[in-house]
């Protein structure tokens, strides 16, 4: 176990989120909240004090490999809360530690959950930091680290594998450097386009940007206390094609700029996903349309609650838990299904449903034909036993997690559907679930022990499950603690 590289990661991941507090800081200067920006600094202070004396001794070997990987993205999202919930905390606008590090959690894993009974008391600072969590916990600070940190032997790989979401992780281009530096250049793209469209159409310039970074991330938190009711239908449209957008993968927009726009959308993958999006659209919509009078309104908000569920984005244009059973049902199912591999959405993945079906036709197919050989293949490519593996363990992984989440939320009591769509809302990144925590609700009510499994499950829904359960194991922390190799010291 490489535990110099590992801390090494570490402090360098709390030095960029130094720089990172340092924003909202500059935003209470310009809306002239000095007094609760002032909370930022000390956060700042704390975490560019541990990454310096972390990444003061650069360590003497670079290789990193898987093990390793899943390590430090764990470690490094969990210290990476505890430093960004304490502006929250210190300031006392989130008075409680576990209710600020749960509102953390909930932004940088971009699951849009939140205690707050009310968001709009909050200083503008504060509001910022928790879009702004969002934006950097969608694309993931370790693919921003790794066009920084020097590694070696295949480690960049690793790492990138470790935070990623998706079945499989590849390279766009031969240099892993360039390709994490292409995913934030879309990324930075995309993001400003839409903040310029919201800012157009109505929006400030405050609510503008942090209705974007929201968006980017298909994080789900706003600035409003209705979410996206009370803005325009054009408001609400751009925001709808946008969490579309961001919940595709990003090698389709690769191929879209590098002049492959066929190829690219011949992927098996977004046509799916495209697929699932307009059927249960369509099937909401027609529930929906006597309950609003009007077709367009009625395709409104089905568009935008179908493009928030998937997406994982969990914004809100009407209260979808008062709808008929049938829709509700539909948006639960989308809370599963998520959006596709290498996008900034959560969910088990459209590719892995993909895979899981073609599995289930080809077992199917053998019994029909017992001596026919049929290999799988995705976007025309034989898809390698390797990956079908790792699909098949990880929904065994997500369904044993998500059924002990499950029972332990129970012990507190509540009913069942507030008790599964919690857990489904929290595991899949997503935000709002049905009854208690619907969208007009929050997590407030839940007891401390109930907080800390719900932020359990999102940060292992959204670095996908293994990194946090490979931390966990007894033997990973006797590595850590007993160094077997030179370059663990």
């Amino acid at each position: 176990m490489n535990r110099s590289m590992i801390r090494f990661v570490i402090g360098s991941v709390l030095k960029v989120e130094a720089v990172l507090l340092l924003l909202p800081f500059l935003i209470s200067l310009l809306h002239h909240e000095l007094k609760a920006g002032l909370w930022f600094l000390p956060a700042a202070a704390i975490a560019a004090i541990v990454g310096i004396l972390f990444t003061i001794k650069k360590p003497k070997s670079t290789v990193f490999y898987l093990k390793e990987g899943c390590v430090c993205t764990a470690m490094s999202w969990i210290v990476m809360s505890v430093a960004g919930c304490l502006p929250f905390w210190l300031s006392g606008e989130i008075p409680s530690f576990t209710d600020a590090l749960f509102e953390t959690v909930s932004g940088f894993t971009t699951t849009g959950a939140s205690i707050l009974l009310e968001v709009e008391p909050l200083s503008k600072c504060m509001l910022f930091w928790r879009s702004f969590t969002h934006w950097v916990g969608g694309m993931g600070v370790l693919v921003f680290l790794l066009a920084v940190v020097p590694m070696s032997g295949g480690s960049n790989i690793n790492l990138m594998r470790a935070e990623s979401p998706g079945p499989s992780v590849g390279k766009l281009v031969p240099k892993i450097k360039s390709t994490a530096r292409i995913l934030y250049i879309i990324y930075f793209v995309l993001t400003f386009i839409e903040f310029v469209l919201l800012m157009i159409f109505g929006m400030t310039p405050f609510e503008a940007i942090c209705s974007a970074m929201g968006t980017a991330g298909t994080g789900g938190f706003g600035v409003r206390n209705d979410s996206f009711v009370s803005y325009s239908p054009a408001i609400q449209w751009i925001v709808t094609i946008f969490m579309i957008m961001f919940g595709v993968n990003f090698n389709a927009y690769y191929m879209i700029i590098f002049h492959q726009a066929k190829k690219a959308f011949k992927m098996e993958e977004v046509r799916v996903y495209l697929s699932v999006i307009v059927t249960a659209t369509i099937i909401l919509l027609l529930d929906t349309v006597h309950v609003y009078g009007s077709v367009f309104e009625a395709l409104t908000h089905s568009a935008f609650q179908v493009a928030s569920i998937i997406t994982t984005t969990g914004f809100a244009s009407a209260d979808f838990d008062t709808w008929s059973q049938t829709s509700r049902t539909v948006l639960v199912v989308l809370m599963f299904i998520g959006a596709c591999a290498g996008s900034t959405g959560g969910g088990i993945k459209v590719s892995r449903f993909i895979l899981a079906i073609k599995t289930f036709f080809k077992e199917i197919g053998g019994y029909i034909h017992s001596k026919s050989i049929k290999k799988l293949t995705m976007d025309e490519k034989p898809v390698e036993h390797e990956v079908l593996r790792s699909v098949n363990v990880f929904f065994l992984t997500f369904l044993f997690i998500f059924t002990a989440s499950v029972l332990l939320v129970s012990i507190e009591g509540h009913d069942l559907t507030t008790n599964f769509t919690a857990v489904a809302a929290t595991i899949n990144n997503i935000g709002p679930g049905l009854s208690m925590v619907g969208p007009t609700c929050n997590f407030a009510f839940f007891n401390p022990f109930t907080k800390y499994v719900l932020m359990f499950d999102m940060l292992a829904g959204r670095l996908e499950l293994f990194p946090l359960l490979i931390l966990m194991t007894p033997r990973v922390w006797w590595e850590l603690l007993h160094p077997t190799s030179k370059h663990d010291k």
